[in-house]
């Protein structure tokens, strides 16, 4: 639990004591020395909350004389944000309306787990830690690569795998979606195909429309991709297949071993390149088919990022592919970024050193079991069916009742502080207007199932209501 520090407790009776006034516009704050004395902290204490008060424009400080109210602080009421419920439900909605959101939202169709059951002592122990890095780790641009004791972490990963990588074959990015962003900008250009999954990650087709490729959607079954459909897509000639390794997203599917090599041997054959997106590799309990084992990193390349297992805040992701690849993506990247953030790699590697970090992982993956099978029964009793029921993972991919319409159910949702995924957001396909994902560890709130119960009422009064058009008609036949 995150205390004050001292320093916070003078700033805050400080600003109390103006905004009730007890210190007035153009008035004379107790010297340094006698309100430490008074609240029994250091000088130093004062004078640091006192320096960050006339940062931030609250006192002003006179050679001298001492510190003086700079202005008669008056609470401001802060607008509240305008939530765009009718905004048409595109790849970004989910983004907007979940970053936005206030503490009090709901969130069961975000992509993330919620903050308690992150492991806040060993990333408080990694910030400490990084604090006290040398002046070069804390003030100097990193070399291109990135962080070498966090490559090699990845590298020792990849060997359950069976995948033998050097660190020069990793590029550390400053997340995952900066990874494939670099990766379109070197192997593709504007007009060109790929594949993807149908359903797919819905900020993969964000950055489909952002680099104006042509995407051919490929049905995802329980096993992977539908083998007939991703074979009929290769005489388009994609240059590439943007795809999830291990637990798919949004469908909670795994790649089966026979499906992994009937598209290796495809994709071989078609000099496909295959991008796939390793993010939720930490909660399998058995790690599923991987391309880059089958194919070799010459054809495949393997992202990542720490996002779902560690933090959110700290933005960290890498690349994992040809030592000639590499070179092109830190071209790249320096060109347009310079370098990564290298005190996060460095906050992120001590975190995943820590003894604490496997026992973390095996609490996750304990607490995912539980709250998928409490949230399969939950909806169940809504009539909500999961498509198949995921070996691991935080998704359940959802069929609505079929007069409930995905989309409009969010909206409504979302009026009443509940933000869900619907089906669009992943796919373009006339079915997915039935489909919801459910982020099962953002659904243990019982009042979210109350609202979706609640609002799934309304759709029936809905249909209950006469159309207008034929009480006119009626009324009109009445009287003739």
């Amino acid at each position: 639990m995150h205390t004050h520090s001292k320093i916070d407790i003078v700033i805050e009776k400080i600003k109390s004591q103006i905004s009730n006034q007890r210190f007035v516009a153009g008035a004379r704050l107790p010297s340094v020395r006698r309100l430490s004395q008074d609240m029994n902290f250091s000088i130093s204490t004062v004078v640091e909350a006192y320096a960050r008060l006339v940062t931030e424009g609250v006192l002003e400080a006179r050679a001298g004389s001492g510190f003086y109210v700079k202005g008669q602080m008056q609470a401001k009421k802060i607008a509240e944000h305008h939530v765009q419920y009718d905004r048409e439900i595109n790849p970004l909605w989910i983004s907007r309306q979940s970053l936005d959101a206030n503490e009090e939202t709901l969130k069961p169709g975000c992509g993330w787990l919620p903050p308690e059951w992150m492991p806040e002592s060993s990333l408080r122990k990694a910030l400490k830690h990084a604090a006290k890095s040398s002046l070069k780790m804390l003030v100097e641009y990193p070399v291109p690569q990135g962080h070498m004791g966090l490559r090699q972490w990845i590298a020792r990963k990849n060997n359950q795998y069976e995948i033998q990588v050097e660190p020069s074959q990793i590029l550390i990015t400053d997340s995952g979606t900066q990874s494939i962003d670099l990766i379109f900008r070197v192997h593709l250009k504007a007009g060109d195909v790929i594949l993807v999954d149908d359903p797919c990650y819905f900020n993969f087709q964000a950055l489909i429309q952002a680099h104006h490729l042509q995407a051919i959607a490929i049905p995802f079954t329980a096993q992977g991709p539908d083998i007939e459909r991703f074979e009929q897509a290769l005489q388009y000639q994609p240059k590439l297949y943007l795809t999830n390794s291990g637990i798919h997203n949004p469908t909670g599917a795994t790649l089966s071993i026979q499906r992994a090599y009937q598209v290796a041997k495809l994709a071989d054959q078609a000099n496909l390149m295959i991008v796939e997106d390793d993010i939720f590799s930490e909660f399998e309990y058995v790690p599923a088919p991987r391309y880059c084992t089958l194919m070799g990193l010459g054809r495949v390349i393997q992202i990542g990022s720490f996002s779902k297992t560690l933090t959110a805040s700290l933005r960290c992701g890498y690349i994992v592919s040809s030592q000639q690849d590499i070179e092109k993506y830190i071209d790249l990247k320096i060109a347009t970024n310079f370098s990564s953030g290298h005190l996060n790699a460095e906050i992120i590697f001590s975190a995943l050193m820590d003894s604490q970090y496997l026992k973390h992982i095996e609490s996750l993956k304990k607490k995912l079991n539980t709250s998928m099978g409490l949230c399969i029964q939950r909806l169940r009793q809504l009539h909500i069916e999961p498509v198949l029921i995921p070996k691991a993972g935080i998704f359940l991919w959802c069929k609505l009742p079929s007069e409930i319409d995905a989309a409009e159910l969010s909206r409504r949702c979302l009026k009443r502080g509940l933000i869900l995924a619907p089906g669009h957001a992943f796919s373009q396909s006339e079915g997915a207007k039935h489909l919801m994902r459910f982020n099962v560890a953002q659904c243990m709130n019982p009042q979210i199932f109350e609202i979706i119960a609640q609002v799934m009422d309304s759709f029936s009064f809905d249909h209950e209501k006469p159309n207008p058009k034929m009480l006119i008609n009626k009324n009109e036949m009445q009287r003739n």
